[in-house]
C-alpha cells in the first residue's frame, strides 16, 4: 500500500463508482434513473460534509451496518449470528425503538453518511423500521434479506422507495442454497427475483463464499442466471467459521485469489453489474474497514461495534450521539494500535483477533 494512499478519497470514489454503475444499469428504467440522478446530487453533498469533518480531524465513515432485529425465521446451517447467540427472539432484549432508529438515520444524514446496510436477523421482520428508512431519500439502504417474506406489500414498499435496495441471500445453485437455507428456499428466491425484475426494482444478491461453493458462485453459468433474472449487484462475503470444525469452509489464500481473479473478469464481462467482495476488496484500503475506518456496526440494542463479526462495544446509541459513537474509545484504540491493518486468514481480521479486542475494552 502506497504511503500516499488516502482512505477518505478512496471511499468517496467508491461511492461515486457504485452510483455511476447503478445509473448505467438502470438507464432503461425511468423511475430508477430519476432516483439515482437525485441521489448523485445528494451523494456529492454528503461527500462535502465528510470532507469538512475530515479537515476538523473527525473522520466520518460513508457506510454503516445496522442490525435492526435479532429475530430470524430461518435456521441456516453454520449461521454466525445463531452460533454466538446474537440472533435470537429473547423477549428481555432491550432493542432500539423505531423512533430511536429514525433519530440515528437523521443523524447519519447530517453527518454525510451515504449508505446504511440494514441487516438482522431478518430485517423484514421489522418492516416498520425499513419503512422508516425509506423516508431518508439521501441515504441508500441495502436491505440484506433471506427473501422469504416478500408478499405484495413488501414488493410495493421497495417499488415505491427506490433508496431501499433488496439484497437476497443465496448460496449458489438450487442444491447448495436449499442445503444451507432450507428446502424450497431457492425456488422462493427465484420467484422474488422475477417479481422485483418485473417491477423494475434495482436489486442484488449476497453470497456467502466457502471452499465448497466458490467454483459455482464465481462461474459464468451462475452469474448469467443472475444477470438474466435482473440482478444488478453481487456481494461476495467470505464465510467466517463459527466453530473449529467449520474452519475448512473458510476461504484460504487459494480461494481468495480465485475470487479476485474471477471478480475482475466478471466486472469486464458484465459491465452493467456491480461486484463487491468483503473483505477481499479491503486489501485496496490498507486493511480492515471496521471500527469507523470505513464503517461500523450498530447492533439491535444500540451497541456501537467495530463490525458484526467483532461484537464488542463501549458505547450505546441510546446514550450517545452517532458522532460520539464514531469516536468511541474502543474504535480509537483499534485504529491507533494498528490492529486493523494487515492480512486476514479466515474471512475477518478482527474475528481472528477476538482476545486482543477484548483486552482493549478492559484497559
Amino acid at each position: 500500500m502506497s504511503d500516499n494512499f488516502n482512505l477518505t478519497e478512496y471511499l468517496n470514489n467508491s461511492i461515486e463508482l457504485l452510483v455511476s454503475n447503478a445509473l448505467r444499469s438502470s438507464l432503461k428504467n425511468p423511475r430508477e434513473s430519476a432516483f439515482i440522478m437525485k441521489y448523485i446530487v445528494e451523494s456529492k453533498k454528503a461527500e462535502k460534509i465528510r470532507i469538512r469533518h475530515e479537515k476538523n480531524n473527525k473522520h466520518i465513515p460513508p457506510f454503516l451496518i445496522a442490525s435492526i432485529t435479532t429475530s430470524c425465521n430461518l435456521f441456516c446451517t453454520g449461521c454466525y449470528s445463531r452460533s454466538n447467540n446474537s440472533c435470537n427472539e429473547a423477549p428481555e432484549r432491550n432493542d432500539l425503538t423505531i423512533g430511536q432508529w429514525g433519530n440515528i438515520f437523521s443523524q447519519a444524514k447530517d453527518l454525510g453518511i451515504s449508505f446504511i446496510l440494514l441487516a438482522g436477523g431478518e430485517p423484514l421482520l421489522r418492516s416498520d423500521i425499513v419503512r422508516c428508512a425509506g423516508k431518508y431519500k439521501s441515504i441508500v439502504f441495502p436491505v440484506f434479506t433471506n427473501g422469504t417474506m416478500f408478499d405484495d406489500e413488501i414488493v410495493e414498499l421497495f417499488d415505491k422507495n427506490r433508496n431501499l435496495v433488496p439484497v437476497l441471500s443465496i448460496e449458489g445453485d438450487k442444491a447448495q442454497t436449499d442445503n444451507r437455507r432450507g428446502t424450497g428456499t431457492y425456488d422462493i428466491l427465484t420467484d422474488v427475483a422475477n417479481r422485483l425484475s418485473k417491477k423494475g426494482v434495482f436489486y442484488g444478491v449476497s453470497i456467502t463464499v466457502t471452499t465448497e461453493n466458490i467454483e459455482t458462485v464465481t462461474g459464468d453459468n451462475f452469474i448469467e442466471i443472475l444477470y438474466n433474472s435482473g440482478c444488478k449487484v453481487v456481494f461476495f462475503v467470505e464465510y467466517v467459521p463459527v466453530t473449529s470444525t467449520s474452519k475448512n469452509l473458510a476461504p484460504t489464500e487459494k480461494e481468495r485469489k480465485i475470487l479476485e481473479d474471477r471478480q475482475n473478469k466478471l466486472r469486464e464481462s458484465y459491465s452493467n453489474m456491480i461486484f463487491i467482495s468483503f473483505p477481499g476488496d479491503e486489501k485496496y484500503t490498507g486493511g480492515c474497514l471496521a471500527a469507523g475506518r470505513g464503517f461500523f456496526h450498530i447492533n439491535a440494542d444500540g451497541s456501537a461495534e467495530p463490525c458484526p463479526f467483532s461484537p464488542y462495544s463501549d458505547m450505546n446509541l441510546k446514550n450517545c450521539s452517532l458522532l460520539d459513537a464514531v469516536n468511541s474509545p474502543l474504535f480509537n484504540k483499534l485504529n491507533q494500535t494498528g490492529m486493523l491493518l494487515g492480512e486476514h486468514v479466515g474471512g475477518c481480521l478482527l474475528f481472528e483477533k477476538e482476545e486482543e479486542v477484548k483486552k482493549l475494552i478492559e484497559r
